[in-house]
Order: C-alpha cells, then sequence, then structure tokens
C-alpha cells in the first residue's frame, strides 16, 4: 500500500479504479504571416466562438450546481475579453507578423507569470485560469478535437491539473473522486468539485502520475489522503466512514432544496458554521442557506507570525466567492481563553476567559485589526458579506468598532479600492452585558448572534472547560432561554435579525423553543443542518 498527502479541498470518501483524464494534444508553433490583419480576423473570430462555448458552458453549471459554480465561466469571459490580454496578443502578432496561436502562448505565459508572482494563493490559481481561456481559444483556432475525457462508472479521475471547463464536461455521476498531483484549495476546480458535492484531493505531486489506470484507490478528502492499493484494515476503515457518509447523503436528497419552514408556515434560515476554506465544500453540499460563522481566528492559530492582509483576503475571497449569493459571516479575530497564538505575547492570565480575548485583543492592537478589516472590506466584493465582533460589553465599545470600520473603508476608497456598500456589521450576543443592553446595541449594528457556549458559562458562572463541574452544566437553564428571548425581542423592535452560532443551535429538542421566541437564523455544523430541516419541516407550532 503507497500513501500519498494532497489536500482536500472537499471532504468526502470515496474507494473506486484510477481513470487518468485525457488531454487533446494541441501543438503551438510559431510561423511568420503575410496577412497581419486577415489574422487579426481570425483571432476575433475565434474570441467570439470561444466565448459562445464560455456561455454554454455557464448555462450548463447554473442548471446543474447553481450561480456560486457557474460564476466561474463568467470570470472566464471576462479574462477572454480583458484589456491588457488583448492587446498584449494582438500586438505581438501586428510587430512580429506571427501566428495567432503563437500570440495567445505568449500571452498566456506573460499573465500567468504574473499572477502566479504575487503571492497570493488565489491570485496564482488565476494562473491556471488564463492558461485555460488561452488553450481554449487555441483549440478553436486550431479546429483540434474535444478532449478525449474519460469513461466508466465509479472511477477516481486523476490528472496533473483540471481546468473548469473540464471539469464541467465530464459525467458527474460516473465520478467518485477528484484527485490532482497539481492545483490547490483555491483553485476553481476545487470550487466547482465543492459546489458540485464530489470529494476532491488537490496538490498531490508527481507521485500520484506515476500511478497506472485501473488501480485500486481509496480516498479521504477529508484528511487529504489517497491510498493506492489500501490493505484490508485501511478499506474497512474507510468503507465504514463513506457508509456514515452514504447516510447523511440519503438525507439530503429527501431534503435537497426544501426551504426550512414549519407546518404552520414559520420560516428559519439554517446556516453552517465553519473554520477552514475546505469546509465550505460540506456547507455547499448540506444544502446550507450561508455560512453563519467562519471562525477568522483559525488563520491565525499554528503559525509563528499573524497572517498578512493578501493571505487574509484570499481566504475571505474564497470563500465569499464560492458561496456564490448567500450570506457569509465571518468573525473578526476570536482569540485568548482556550484560543493562544505565541506571536502576540499575551499575558498569562488566571483567568484567560475573563481576560484579554476577542474584540478586547483587537481593540488593544488597532494594527492587528485593521489588517483584518482591511482583508475583509476589499473581499466584500465577492459575494455577501457580514462582518460580526466578539465579546462585546458595551456601547463604546461597538461605537469605536464602528469608527475603525469608517476608517478603514475609507482609507481603501482613497487608495481606489472597491468595497461593497452592503456589507453588513453585527455583534455576538455572549457575554450577559451584552443581552442587558441589546436594546441600547441592536440601534448599532445591522444583526445580533448569540453566542450560547460563552452566554452559558458566563451566565452559570461555570467554566466550560472545567470537565469536573459538567454536572452542574444544564445548557438548557431557564437563565439562558430569558437571555435568548431578550436578546431576540430587542433585536425584533429595532428591525434587525438575530441568529445562533453556539452548539445551543443544533439542539432539535430547542427549536420549537427558538422558533416561539423568534429566532431568525441557526448556524450549526454542516452535518446538523438536514436533521434539523427534518424536525423543523414537522413541526406545527399552533399545537
Amino acid at each position: 500500500m503507497i500513501t500519498l498527502k494532497g489536500k482536500g479541498a472537499h471532504g468526502g470518501v470515496a474507494i473506486g479504479r484510477a481513470v487518468f483524464f485525457r488531454r487533446a494534444q494541441i501543438s503551438v508553433e510559431r510561423r511568420n504571416i503575410a496577412d497581419v490583419e486577415g489574422e487579426l480576423s481570425r483571432f476575433k473570430a475565434a474570441r467570439e466562438k470561444t466565448a459562445q462555448e464560455l456561455r454554454r458552458l455557464y448555462e450548463r453549471a447554473l442548471s446543474d450546481i447553481g450561480q456560486s459554480g457557474a460564476q466561474i465561466f463568467e470570470i472566464h469571459e471576462m479574462m477572454l475579453f480583458d484589456e491588457d490580454y488583448n492587446h498584449l496578443i494582438e500586438n505581438t502578432i501586428r510587430v512580429e507578423n506571427v501566428n495567432a496561436e503563437y500570440a495567445i502562448s505568449v500571452a498566456a505565459e506573460h499573465f500567468a507569470k504574473i499572477f502566479s508572482s504575487m503571492g497570493d494563493p488565489y491570485m496564482s490559481a488565476r494562473a491556471a485560469d488564463i492558461k485555460d481561456v488561452s488553450r481554449r481559444l487555441c483549440k478553436v483556432l486550431s479546429g483540434s478535437e474535444e478532449d478525449t475525457g474519460v469513461s466508466g462508472k465509479g472511477i477516481i479521475l486523476c490528472a496533473d491539473d483540471l481546468a473548469p471547463g473540464e471539469t464541467m464536461q465530464l459525467d458527474k455521476d460516473s465520478i467518485l473522486a477528484f484527485v490532482t498531483s497539481e492545483g490547490s484549495v483555491n483553485s476553481h476546480t476545487a470550487i466547482l468539485a465543492r459546489t458540485m458535492g464530489i470529494p476532491a484531493v488537490v496538490g498531490v505531486g508527481e507521485r500520484l502520475m506515476a500511478l497506472s489506470d485501473g488501480q485500486l484507490l481509496a480516498v479521504d478528502s477529508f484528511c487529504g489522503e489517497i491510498y493506492s492499493d489500501p490493505d484490508g484494515e485501511t478499506l474497512s476503515r474507510l468503507e465504514k466512514k463513506r457508509n456514515e457518509q452514504i447516510r447523511a447523503e440519503e438525507l439530503l436528497e429527501k431534503y435537497r432544496g426544501l426551504d426550512n419552514v414549519t407546518l404552520d408556515g414559520t420560516r428559519i434560515d439554517i446556516f453552517a458554521n465553519i473554520q477552514t476554506i475546505s469546509e465550505v465544500g460540506a456547507a455547499i453540499k448540506n444544502d446550507a442557506g450561508g455560512i453563519g460563522l467562519f471562525r477568522s481566528e483559525f488563520l491565525y492559530i499554528g503559525r509563528d507570525t499573524p497572517p498578512d492582509e493578501e493571505e487574509q483576503f484570499g481566504a475571505y475571497r474564497t470563500v465569499l466567492s464560492s458561496m456564490g449569493n448567500k450570506k457569509v459571516v465571518i468573525r473578526t479575530l476570536d482569540i485568548g481563553a482556550d484560543k493562544q497564538v505565541p506571536y502576540l505575547d499575551l499575558p498569562r492570565e488566571e483567568n484567560p476567559a475573563l481576560g484579554m480575548r476577542g474584540i478586547r485583543i483587537c481593540l488593544t492592537n488597532e494594527e492587528l485589526f485593521r489588517t483584518q478589516l482591511r482583508a475583509l472590506f476589499r473581499a466584500s466584493v465577492f459575494g455577501r458579506l457580514c462582518v460580526m465582533f466578539p465579546m462585546i460589553t458595551s456601547v463604546s465599545e461597538v461605537n469605536e468598532i464602528l469608527t475603525v470600520c469608517h476608517r478603514v473603508k475609507k482609507e481603501l476608497l482613497d487608495e481606489g479600492q472597491r468595497v461593497s456598500e452592503d456589507i453588513e456589521l453585527g455583534i455576538m450576543i455572549e457575554t450577559p452585558a451584552a443581552v442587558i443592553i441589546s436594546d441600547k446595541l441592536a440601534p448599532l449594528v445591522d444583526f445580533f448572534s448569540i453566542g450560547t457556549n460563552d452566554l452559558g458559562q458566563y451566565a452559570l458562572a461555570i467554566d466550560r472547560q472545567n470537565r469536573s463541574a459538567d454536572r452542574f452544566f444544564d445548557p438548557h437553564h431557564e437563565a439562558i432561554l430569558r437571555m435568548i428571548r431578550i436578546a431576540s425581542d430587542n433585536a425584533h423592535k429595532n428591525g434587525k435579525w438575530i441568529g445562533i452560532c453556539g452548539e445551543l443551535g443544533a439542539d432539535i429538542s430547542l427549536i420549537d423553543t427558538f422558533l416561539l421566541i423568534g429566532i431568525d437564523e441557526l448556524s450549526v455544523s454542516p452535518s446538523a443542518i438536514l436533521p434539523l430541516r427534518d424536525k423543523i419541516r414537522n413541526i406545527d407550532l399552533n399545537k
């Protein structure tokens, strides 16, 4: 058995035979041409035909996987007609008297190098996109046959990399998983895999290409591992994991696309909690209405220095673009207490849960805060961004936050950066203080989200990390439920929506209570979405 390691782009388990993607080879040679204007016309005709192909792929993707997946082909069409890209192609044809195919290959390499050198994972992934657009153009110009693709049922599709167009043209019902030697979790193909709900592992390396067609592969894209000719113990372990996945998929098929509405017509949104980009696929697969909590602190943990603006921008942009027109609530840095990072040199505290954590760190270290806000606001144009601030206890904190946000937004606009006009700013209700003054907080923000884990520990004065006190901790305590009711009433009196993003949101036994209180949204782990929908659709609040 050989174990290969890559990066899981979309979680799942698949066991099947390897089939390698066969791509039609296009040979681009430099040729001198006599009729420059004729060659330019030939290029423009090919460009229009390529645009028509991309529009067909867009329509197919729109039908198969929705807007969030289809927009990839809109981006490719924008690249196709990009002014700088077209100017370089046309100028190369005119100045060097060369054929259009060669001029396109020159432009592709030029812009791919620019994208790859930016040091940003998202922009590096765009190098593959510009090459795909250019290859598509050259294929039209040369009259090449369509890619030979793959055949067979129940296969593990292996390739050096897959362009979005190649991915969409495959029969997804025949493919159990994608495995590529190149690529990243930010690539459009990885985003498509997540949208299509197909397990995918990318960046496996050249060892993948040494495998053979027909070889038995077991893919665990939850942890990014591929097993070639797996032994019996590995097969048994992964088959058990796959069977659990199949049961979840059966539930998905029953409830896919249905509303979260009770028998008496009461509606509620169900969003997903995630902490890494790779979990976006699980949110999409489980039919989440949006992302209700993206824990941004996991970008900061397990490293020696904080992530810079570009790294954060790339991560936020990937999540937003993957979710299309659905809301994405990103919580600003929430470290301290049980989540520590060495590079901030936070002092040792006797009571870390009551010390420097959440918004207190951000307002104390404004440069750290501004870097994150700049990245968030820049990414806002790629989707429906909601920014959420943790550990609020006072009106003055919210006013200070809004002042910093205003300054950062103005700074970006003065630099010529684009910032969405529709960003929602909200706060977490996770301290008793925030509950009591929620009538004063609600007019200042766009939404509340209740963090029931911390709210419970602060309300009951029980450290949720202290296992010896577990028997005294009652998550259903009347005081906690009353506080949720107070916050909900004050949100609605001010025309604001309110959600729950703590573990209590997934408690099936409390769904009736939350609906009666008037909670607008529940954000839970992706696997809890469908059981909640099942429960909600069988409730009649009139009874």
